[in-house]
């Protein structure tokens, strides 16, 4: 695997680690079989990463995932933290 390949491997690991041990809106984090729960946002967050997305668009997509893609109520003010994590990796290659 190339450098760049490695490279965009470790930010992917780093942001499903976030969405699984930060965000975790659905309380999966300590069960076993559910580590793999979020693996499906991981490249949509990574994207929007990489282009300079701002807190506040962060917190969007995430808002967006919980009310519309899972059903759940959310709150935008409690996905700050997460934004402001995720905001904060470096994602460039």
């Amino acid at each position: 695997m190339s450098k760049r390949g490695q490279r965009a491997k470790e930010i992917q690991e780093t942001i499903r680690q976030v969405l699984l041990h930060q965000w975790d809106p659905i309380g999966v984090s300590d069960i076993p079989e559910a580590q793999d729960e979020y693996d499906s946002y991981v490249g949509g967050i990574y994207r929007l990463l990489a282009s300079g997305a701002s807190e506040h668009q962060i917190i969007e997509r995430l808002y967006n995932i919980e009310t519309v893609s899972m059903g759940l109520p959310s709150n935008r003010a409690g996905l700050k933290n997460v934004a402001e994590k995720l905001a904060k990796l470096a994602v460039s290659l």
